[in-house]
């Protein structure tokens, strides 16, 4: 196993911890605990294929942090 695996398991567990249970519950903190899980997917990728890494983690970056700005802006201040 290599160390970019074991790293990014472990962040991707983290990640899905702190994305479950955000501390202050406000939508920026959402957004910024979705990016944790997705740098631990990078990793795990990054064990495989470079290529695979870098496009799945630039297609999921871009299509949450869209989806959840869009949310943001609908919802108006807390």
């Amino acid at each position: 196993m290599t160390p970019e695996l074991i790293l990014g398991c472990i962040i991707l567990i983290i990640g899905v911890i702190a994305a479950g249970f955000p501390r202050p519950r406000t939508y920026l903190s959402r957004l910024i605990c979705l990016e944790i899980p997705g740098l631990g997917l990078l990793l795990i990728m990054l064990a495989y294929d470079e290529m695979l890494a870098l496009v799945t983690f630039i297609g999921v970056t871009a299509i949450s942090t869209f989806v959840l700005v869009r949310v943001i802006e609908r919802r108006g201040p807390e």
